[in-house]
């Protein structure tokens, strides 16, 4: 598993960091606090507060190309 912190601080950075992320297999997560969310998951996302930095949990990233590349523009 890797992690990195990401910014998500308004809605067309969510809507799309959620169609990129979507292009990937494997499980992606975002942890802010006491709250961890399926990362694919709009509905989840907009749960959390994101004017926050939230962590993105990458898991199982050896079997994928490199999401940190094609999520560069959220990445903090």
């Amino acid at each position: 598993m890797k992690s990195v912190n990401v910014s998500l601080n308004t809605i067309d950075k969510v809507k799309k960091f959620v169609n990129l992320i979507n292009t990937f297999e494997g499980d992606f997560d975002l942890v802010t606090e006491r709250y961890v969310i399926d990362a694919k998951s709009i509905m989840g996302i907009f749960s959390l507060d994101i004017s926050n930095v939230l962590r993105l949990d990458i898991h199982d990233n050896a079997s994928m190309s490199d999401p940190e590349t094609v999520l560069k523009e959220f990445i903090v």
